[in-house]
């Protein structure tokens, strides 16, 4: 299958179904001389693993990465780093009633179109089990970021179905199941995932993620455009249907007078454009927001058809995220790692040698 190679110098080759054995990664490009071991990956992947509350699902895995090669006496030699992680709870009997019907919204049916075969068990490739590698390897471009630029990349829930979030502060992101930046909203959100469960149906998410710390310069000018590059990466993410890159679909209604971030010799007053200029990083914090649709695989009993075209009524079984949201912030801070990385190494191949004799405006990277 093509399409599963995420970069061009920093890149990020994920395997593996929601069923199989194990799912992995390879990354290849990360330079030599970064000290890199297991514990460096897990916390990310800890914040992601499912079945950490009752409101995702109960599916029990451990999400023990495993680095098989490109790490010698602790540091990155500068060969393909391969990440696995073993699966150790499957329970595939769960979607035999779904192997010759299609869930409505699910990849099954697109899947079948394309390939003419059938994988039901938990949607084979199409799973969102398969971010947890590339949490993985956002891990790495982390720590990466971090040691070379001092780059901080961080994200939160704003919205859970109907429920708007108020962002009170980043401290209380890792205190709930939610990734909610606000602890005084977490009863609420519990009380109306609690509801849905009882009603065997989803909802969607609105998720914002950032990096501070982002040097000027990254990018490029035209079909590789830092904020394309990464709608690129935010719209192959399980159930994504929209990114914004700063102001997003609230510039529609801005005017050009308020929409423009004005440059002052104390830094810019505002960041509408997210942190990127015709494609290029400005230096102010790289800002998306992504909306997330409902989960797919519900209780309740919705009109399909089966492989021979005729109509029928399809129920899911087994265990499943009521809101696919709610575990995806560790994977959106990923994708955003994994892109800037990339640029950054991109850049560099390029660009090292430029040097700008003015200082950069303050608050810059």
């Amino acid at each position: 299958m093509s399409g599963n190679t995420l970069g061009l110098l920093f890149s990020v080759t994920t395997f593996g179904e929601s069923h199989g054995p194990a799912i992995g990664c390879v990354i290849d490009g990360c330079p030599p001389g970064l000290a890199l071991s297991e514990a460096d990956i897990q916390p990310d992947l800890d914040r992601r693993r499912p079945g950490t509350s009752r409101h995702v699902t109960q599916r029990r895995e451990a999400d023990q990465v495993e680095i098989l090669s490109g790490v010698f006496n602790g540091l990155t030699t500068g060969t393909p780093i391969a990440l696995l992680i073993r699966n150790t709870d499957q329970r595939s009997t769960d979607y035999g009633n779904i192997l010759d019907t299609f869930r409505p919204g699910h990849a099954d049916y697109a899947y079948w179109r394309k390939y003419g075969l059938r994988d039901p068990r938990g949607g084979g490739r199409s799973s969102a089990r398969l971010t947890a590698p590339l949490v993985g390897a956002g891990a790495v471009a982390k720590k990466w970021l971090h040691a070379r630029f001092g780059t901080v990349v961080r994200g939160c829930m704003q919205q859970v179905g109907g429920v708007a979030i108020a962002f009170r502060s980043w401290d209380d992101v890792a205190g709930n199941a939610f990734f909610a930046p606000n602890a005084l909203a977490v009863p609420e959100l519990e009380a109306y995932m609690d509801s849905l469960r009882r009603d065997g149906d989803s909802c969607g998410a609105r998720l914002y993620v950032e990096a501070v710390n982002v040097p000027a310069g990254w990018g490029e000018p035209i079909y590789d455009r830092l904020d394309a590059d990464i709608a690129h990466a935010m719209m192959g993410l399980n159930a994504v249907k929209g990114v914004e890159i700063g102001a997003g679909f609230r510039s529609v209604e801005q005017r050009g007078s308020e929409h423009g971030d004005a440059l002052t010799p104390a830094g810019f007053t505002t960041n509408n454009a997210g942190g990127v200029l015709g494609g290029i990083s400005s230096g102010q914090p790289v800002t998306v927001s992504i909306a997330i649709k409902p989960t797919s695989s519900i209780r309740v009993p919705r009109p399909s058809i089966d492989r021979e075209g005729r109509a029928t009524t399809v129920e899911t079984f087994g265990r499943h995220d009521p809101c696919v949201g709610i575990r995806a912030t560790p994977i959106a801070e990923a994708l955003l790692a994994i892109v800037l990385m990339d640029h950054a190494l991109r850049h560099r191949a390029q660009c090292a040698d430029v040097n700008l004799d003015t200082a950069p405006i303050p608050g810059q990277a």
